[in-house]
This record gives C-alpha cells, structure tokens and sequence, in this order.
C-alpha cells in the first residue's frame, strides 16, 4: 500500500487496502497520490496540520471531513458531508462532494446511451427508489432530486422499507443501490430479489454506486429481465476527475473519464475460458497468462487442491450431481477476485447459476475445436457418454454464455496469441 507521507494528494480513510484511487489519479495527473489510513483520533490532526494539497475522504469520515473545512460549497452545507478537501493558496480548508458530481455524470451518460434521451427530458416528475440510507445515498438523493426526481429512500428500518417495495412503488422507473450489498467478496450478491425488480412494471434503469464486481448481482438480475443497468464504476472515476480538477485547479476533457473505465477494465476483468473437454483450454490458458502477465487459474487443478483428488476420480467416486456443486464453489472463489485468467471444467456450462459466477467479472471465451480432435483420455464423462452427446447436452450453453467464440488454431501458443489480439491484451 502507498503511503506516502509528504504526497500532495491522496486517500483518506480508515481501511483502504482494495482502493482503486491511486490508479485514476495517476491517469488524472493528480499525483503523487498516496492512501492515508487513519483512525479516529488522528483525522483531525491529519486534515488540520498535514502536509497535504488536496485528499477525498471516504468512509467512516465524510462527515467529519466537512466539519473541519473552513468552508464547505453548497452541496456539502446541503448534506453535512464532504468527500473531497482542498487546501487553498491561503491556507484554507475547502470542503466538496465530488460525489454529487460524479453521479449526475453517471446519470445523464445512462439515460443517452441506455435510455435515448437527455436526463432533463426523461426524469422530471419520475420516482427513483434509492435502496440505502448512508453517506452515498445522501449524494445520490441530492443528484437525483436536481435532476427533477421523486426520491423514495428504501432500507431496512426506516419509514419505506423493502416489504413495501413492490405493494407501494410499483410506479418507480429508476433504482439506485447504494449499499455494499454485493460488493467483493460478497458477490454475486443483490439487495433485491428477481420477484422484487420484476414487479416493478414500470421501471426503465437499474444503477448501482458499486464498483467491483464489474457486473453486480443487481445489475445479473436486469440483465436477466432486459432492464437497462450499469454499476459504479463511472461514479467513481467521474467523482475522481472533478476532485482532480479541484486538486489541480485545471479542466480535464470530458472523454478521459471513458479512457479510465476501459484501462481499468482491460487490466482488472477476467478472461475465462470455456468449451468441450479436451478442447485445449488449461494448455492455452496458461500461455494466455503468461503473455499477459496475469496469474492463471485451472478450475480443475483448484478442485483438486480443496478436496485432495483430481475431478475424474472424484465423479468415478461421488457421482457428477456431487461434483457439480463443488466445482461450483469453486468457480465462485476465483470468479469473483480480478484479473485472472480461468480455464474451466468441460461442464462448467450444465448448471445455470455457474454462468452468473463467471459473467459479473470476466469475458467469456469458447474454444471451438473440431469434436474429432477432441481427446477423452483421463475425462470418465466424455468416456461414459460420448463426445457427440456431451457435444449435444453442452454446446448451446457454451456458445450462449460466450462473449467470442474463438475457433482454434491449432496450438495453444496460437490460440493464446488470437485471445491476447482479439481482447487488445
């Protein structure tokens, strides 16, 4: 972890071990950024006599943050909490919420890209339900109310909860989650079940302040419904580049904020692997991470690291219905982390919740090869029931939950060079 003590900039917080601050500030310019971790009886020195030129602040002292500023801009006087400071050329404290900001940038670029129209021609007078009621939602509520919204606030205690979601707010045609429900590790988690959004006839967006995983459990269960949908990592790169240029006293161009998404999407989702048995994808996965600088993982090998013997005789052994749900648990381990990537089991594909696993943080790729080069050595399904009807009971699934089909090449060197060029690894 950086941490830096004379950086100008950087992370306040209180644990900060999985943030992702220091990488967009990097691409921002505003650096050195470092991630100041503080407890509760050091905030206050830290803010007042620190060294630093301009930190954001997260959890658990956005409110404190705004009580030390010498002064604080509108929307911080409107919410109580601050998630930006900046130290001014007199010495001043100033405090903002970035927040607010990088919502609304979220917001509009949702409703033109997924929904066709401006916000200010799509939202006025619609209700939103915001599922949450921390220091998040306060700057989603600010920004969905400036941009004409009801704003109806569901948590689990207070005057609107979830029971009454479906019986009171049928009406709703935007959600925004802004609790951690969901977030890594705790994914693919959602805060609402598939019965619950699907009640909602009337809803037309699903947003979601968290980041990682890149798909989350709320935004698997629009997809499934064909609701527009998108998680937060917009908000946080947005948010970022208007504290930068508060850091920085500069203007950045609205499109680095889209060039941030994409970088740190191509470094941070998993490249996943899938196909008939036999088909190449341990061999060509492992030459995939190696010219990728990422580290591999065989499903199979991780198998039988848990339960010290190999998948063949653990099915010879057990039956396939008992291996099936452990592979599963399996696939959850590693498909929730970043940036790997995965080659999995020939069966992966016969249990549907498997594909939500590998979909919320990867790009899922078939190996097609010929069924006649298909070996089943060592492989006792493919030996029980045949490659042709494994190849009937599987290759819908395979060829649906695939993002490219890659046909082989012919070697796992060329395969892994064809994934590195389609993928622009």
């Amino acid at each position: 972890m950086d941490t830096h003590e004379e950086a100008p900039f950087g992370l306040l917080g209180r644990t900060l071990g999985h943030s992702w601050s220091v990488r967009i500030h990097n691409a921002l310019g505003s650096q050195p950024y470092a991630l100041f971790e503080r407890e509760p009886n050091q905030v206050e020195e830290f803010v007042r006599t620190g060294s630093w030129r301009g930190i954001n602040v997260t959890i658990p002292y956005k409110r404190q943050a705004a009580q030390l500023a010498d002064e604080r801009t509108e929307r911080v006087q409107r919410l109580g909490v601050s998630n930006t400071l900046v130290r001014m050329n007199d010495g001043r404290i100033l405090a903002d919420n970035t927040d607010v900001l990088g919502f609304s940038w979220m917001l509009e670029r949702f409703c033109r890209r997924s929904l066709g129209q401006p916000a200010a021609e799509l939202l006025p007078g619609e209700k939103a339900l915001v599922l949450g009621s921390g220091g998040a939602s306060q700057a989603v509520q600010a920004a969905l109310a400036d941009a004409g919204m009801r704003v109806v606030v569901v948590s689990r205690s207070g005057p609107q909860t979830y029971e009454d979601l479906t019986q009171r707010h049928a009406d709703a045609t935007l959600v925004v989650n802004t609790t951690p429900v969901g977030m890594f590790p705790n994914c693919p988690k959602s805060v609402l079940s598939r019965q619950q959004l699907e009640a909602l006839g009337q809803l037309r967006g699903v947003l979601d302040v968290v980041y990682n995983p890149e798909r989350t459990g709320l935004c698997l269960l629009a997809e499934q419904l064909g609701i527009a949908c998108e998680s937060g990592l917009a908000m946080l790169v947005s948010q970022a580049k208007f504290a930068s240029e508060l850091f920085l006293d500069t203007t950045h161009p609205n499109d680095v904020v889209e060039r941030i998404e994409d970088d740190i999407r191509a470094q941070t989702r998993n490249v996943i692997l899938i196909g008939m048995p036999g088909c190449g994808k341990s061999s060509a996965g492992r030459r995939l991470a190696h010219l990728a600088h990422r580290p591999f993982v065989d499903l199979d090998d991780s198998f039988s690291v848990d339960h010290g013997t190999e998948p063949g005789a653990y099915i010879r052994a057990n039956g396939e219905d008992a291996f099936r749900r452990l592979e599963t648990q399996t696939a959850a381990t590693y498909a929730a982390q970043s940036g790997l990537v995965i080659a999995c089991g020939g069966g992966i594909v016969t249990r549907e919740e498997n594909y939500e696993l590998l979909h919320q943080n990867g790009t899922i790729i078939m190996l097609d090869r010929p069924l006649a080069e298909l070996s089943s050595d060592g492989r006792p399904l493919s030996q029980s029931k045949g490659v042709e009807r494994l190849a009937r009971e599987r290759m819908h699934r395979y060829r649906s939950w695939a993002d490219h089909v890659l046909p082989c090449t012919g070697s796992a060197q060329g395969d892994a060079e064809a994934i590195c060029g389609m993928l622009g690894l």
